[in-house]
């Protein structure tokens, strides 16, 4: 249920408070999925067979970096939680660790990385936590600064759990618009438990075909579940062929894109909603 999302329960860097960030770390399945999707990410960045410099975005109390260290890679970590940072510290995790908003953008020179994860942070984007947060912008913040920061032929790979259609098309504009190519990878589609979606994320420069998914090779709804954003952009200019200017599907529209913007004063839908009004005289 959506109420039961941590991100519906308050801001990140209030919602993870010293006990959360300390349950968070001891819980042993936690560690267990954090490592293994962490592990996951990295197969889906596809890097030659070296050590490599990596960011992990939301890294939490470093479960994923501890991944990256024993894969044999150097990283940084950025997270908006001063308590997972701490907990991450106390546990002497080899990588630097920064105190960051990532919908404020990533301060770091361009081209430092070569490549990036992130695990069960990108969602978090997607609220508006405080009056002066637009999520459109934020999206775009991030993903602009990510691409600004990676090196050319860079990918990155961002876990995160979608909470509609909406949201995950949301993301995907945002990260086109500032520049990104690849797609949504979905592993193991129709499990309910063991479905994970990955954002891949291709710089300039690279030419390698979006990975495909773990698990049957075909998605919900029979499609396959490696969707690149190429089949997306297709659809959207589909969908906008057809709609004409304040039409009931345009006014439909607006209202969800203004919902997903996190704007209030939404009126609910009713047999009213778009209804062409007589000329008053």
């Amino acid at each position: 249920m959506a109420s039961g999302r941590p991100e519906h329960r308050g801001p990140p860097e209030l919602f993870y408070d010293e006990k959360e960030a300390r349950k968070y770390t001891q819980n042993t399945r936690m560690i267990e999925i954090q490592m293994q999707m962490a592990e996951r990410a990295t197969e889906l960045l596809a890097l030659p067979d070296e050590p490599h410099y990596l960011l992990d975005i939301g890294c939490g109390s470093g479960l994923s970096g501890e991944q990256l260290t024993d894969l044999g890679h150097y990283w940084v970590g950025v997270d908006i939680s001063e308590h997972m940072l701490a907990v991450a510290q106390e546990g002497e995790v080899e990588g630097d660790l920064f105190l960051c908003d990532i919908g404020q953008g990533l301060g770091f020179r361009p081209g430092s990385f070569d490549g990036a994860i992130s695990i069960s942070a990108l969602q978090w984007l997607c609220n508006a936590d405080k009056k002066e947060h637009h999520v459109p912008k934020r999206l775009f913040k991030f993903f602009s600064s990510l691409y600004a920061c990676l090196t050319r032929g860079a990918k990155a790979v961002l876990q995160f759990y979608p909470e509609n259609s909406a949201q995950m098309e949301l993301i995907t504009q945002q990260s086109m618009k500032a520049g990104f190519t690849g797609g949504i990878v979905i592993d193991y589609p129709n499990s309910a438990k063991a479905k994970k979606i990955f954002l891949c994320l291709f710089t300039a420069g690279v030419t390698a075909s979006l990975p495909k998914g773990l698990g049957t090779g075909v998605g919900e709804n029979g499609k396959p579940n490696s969707i690149p954003f190429a089949e997306a952009r297709r659809e959207v200019r589909k969908k906008g062929s057809k709609v004409s200017l304040k039409s009931r599907e345009w006014v439909i529209a607006k209202k969800e894109r203004r919902q997903r913007q996190g704007k209030g004063g939404v009126r609910l839908d009713s047999k009213y909603t778009g209804r062409r009004r007589k000329p008053h005289f």
